[in-house]
């Protein structure tokens, strides 16, 4: 079989990190921007009054379960994949807590990760050219480490 990666960002993070909770398919994986602990995130975010009031059914702790089961916090304890978390340091809307809960989690575990800490920048991480470049060479060292296969055809 083909080696395969995973990546994504923002809500393609939440959906890399919840993933590789899911399957051991991947090789390697890198989350940006994600939200780990959907708990967590709306009482941090920046837009937490329009999430709880349109994609939730109330308060996280009257409806602990519900976010808890949308979290890939949850999953975590099924994570082989060596993943790669990447966060703006003033990112609002997906607070850096949310990718270091993750990194933490997968140190405990004892699965390879790495934490990409973006100076100066929110949730654009790739908004200068400086920036994109960074995103990109992080991402592709992180596959080349694990000798992934990135395919134009995906």
């Amino acid at each position: 079989m083909d080696a395969t990666a995973e990546t994504g960002g923002s809500a393609g993070g939440i959906a890399t990190a919840y993933a590789v909770g899911l399957t051991d398919r991947y090789n390697a994986a890198v989350a940006a921007k994600p939200v780990i602990n959907w708990i967590s995130k709306t009482l941090t975010g920046d837009i937490y009054t329009f999430q709880i009031d349109h994609q939730f059914p109330g308060m996280p702790w009257d409806n602990f379960e519900h976010y808890w089961q949308r979290s890939p916090l949850s999953l975590v304890g099924n994570v082989t994949t060596p993943t790669m978390l990447m966060t703006g340091e003033e990112d609002f809307r997906t607070p850096i807590s949310e990718a270091e809960q993750f990194y933490q989690a997968l140190k405990l575990r004892r699965i390879d990760t790495a934490l990409v800490r973006v100076p100066d920048s929110s949730h654009g991480i790739a908004g200068r050219p400086s920036r994109l470049i960074a995103k990109v060479e992080h991402i592709l060292a992180w596959f080349a480490r694990y000798q992934t296969k990135i395919s134009q055809d995906d």
